[in-house]
């Protein structure tokens, strides 16, 4: 049995952890099968607790953008705990942080650090209200921006709609404060503008979706939202979680050429610590306690080890932007290679990447543009695909609605052993 030990503990876990996992889809409910577990990570490698090593393409979901344990980040790291490992005080390290982000992305002024990717859209949608004097938000089908109830909402009826909670705990009151559209289409947000004139706070986005599979925008839709929000007085946040500092060091915005006006962070800008941080021009960030009246405070926000985790890797990938083609390039030849072996099997496919992320759908469709697509795409295939993978030592996302993110730690010999592995796959 190729996962003995993992089996075993996940049968422990299920006593004391709901599911037995502490985040859902790591429990493989979309796949079938047991989750492994893993005892340590170095390089391109996570290794489990039955002693097999796997070429990592989730990169905890995106943060190892270096690879794992990387020895400057590590060393970093330690030196800072031996000073400490919370003060609940400033530190200069914050400082730090915050002149590197705000001197590399664009359009922002000030930052303010929190702990997750979650608090941090929670953060800005708070900001934006505080800020606009509005209650209602527009956030897209499929995208995911934590799980704040403002975002646990799913569609009503029609194309544009009132959204509906779709997770017990979440109030209607709440639900009806977040309006739903389809990703990459205009027309339905502009329809909710006019019913609901002059009530709009914020309308929030994934630049670049990655957590219905990679979705990438069409032509002309940020720059068609940057357009809708300027003409009705709205602000525009990108949630940059996944794509922040991995797209490009002033990520989406730097990319696309769109500027938004709140920006949300996580993943990288930890260094894989608990890290997230929102970001906008001074005159919104002003509106935050202490300067002004929208509350947002956290005990462990700031936190050295992770601030200087973070800044270290932040700074190792300022001064080397060369990172940025290399992952491109890996990602490129890993998504060309495997929809070429598939055509030739005969196994219809399609790819979507932009940098770093990409995801194979498994689809006669010619474009994978939106959620509804992506459940159109065969996901029993997909099942099979990743069990196959795992067996030959290649870790992707356990779910056909997630990303591939690659690090630079992705050489040669990763993409080989991947490209063999996908040569081997028979359905």
């Amino acid at each position: 049995m190729l996962y003995q030990r993992s089996s075993a503990l996940f049968q422990d876990a299920q006593k004391y952890i709901p599911g037995g996992v502490n985040s859902p889809v790591r429990a493989f409910k979309s796949v079938g099968g047991t989750p492994i577990f893993i005892k340590k990570a170095e390089g391109a490698y996570i290794h489990d607790e039955d002693g097999r090593a796997y070429v990592d393409y989730i990169n905890s979901w995106g943060p190892m953008i270096l690879g794992h344990t990387h020895p400057d980040v590590l060393n970093a790291t330690v030196e800072q705990m031996k000073k400490g490992f919370s003060f609940g005080t400033p530190t200069e390290l914050e400082t730090e942080i915050a002149q590197l982000i705000t001197s590399v992305v664009p359009n922002v002024d000030m930052v303010r650090m929190v702990n997750s990717g979650t608090e941090a859209c929670m953060s800005a949608i708070r900001l934006a209200r505080g800020y606009t004097g509005r209650d209602k938000i527009v956030k897209f089908e499929g995208c995911y921006h934590g799980h704040s109830d403002s975002f646990l909402i799913k569609a009503g009826s029609g194309a544009a709609t009132f959204g509906n909670p779709n997770s017990p705990g979440v109030t209607q009151g709440t639900a009806k404060d977040t309006l739903l559209a389809e990703y990459n289409n205009l027309d339905a947000v502009q329809e909710l503008f006019a019913q609901n004139t002059d009530e709009i706070a914020a309308i929030i986005v994934e630049p670049i979706a990655g957590n219905m599979g990679c979705i990438l925008p069409n032509d002309g839709f940020l720059q068609g939202l940057r357009d809708i929000c300027d003409t009705n007085g709205t602000l525009l946040i990108f949630d940059e979680v996944m794509t922040g500092f991995r797209q490009a060091m002033g990520g989406s915005q730097e990319r696309l050429n769109i500027n938004a006006d709140i920006v949300t962070f996580g993943k990288v800008i930890g260094g894989g610590f608990p890290v997230g941080a929102f970001a906008a021009r001074a005159e919104i960030m002003n509106h935050l306690a202490p300067l002004g009246p929208v509350y947002q405070a956290g005990t462990l926000s700031g936190n050295p080890i992770a601030m200087r985790a973070g800044l270290t890797t932040l700074n190792l990938i300022n001064n080397d932007r060369e990172i940025f083609s290399r992952i491109d390039n890996a990602t490129e030849i890993l998504a060309t290679e495997i929809s070429k072996i598939f055509k030739e099997k005969g196994i219809a496919n399609h790819i979507n990447r932009l940098g770093s992320m990409m995801s194979v759908f498994f689809t006669e469709q010619n474009s994978i543009t939106n959620f509804t697509d992506v459940t159109k795409c065969n996901h029993e295939i997909f099942n099979k695909f990743f069990h196959h993978l795992l067996t030959n030592e290649i870790y992707i996302a356990p779910s056909g609605y997630e990303t591939w993110f690659i690090s630079d730690a992705i050489k040669d010999t990763e993409i080989n052993k991947t490209l063999d592995a996908v040569r081997s796959f028979e359905f």
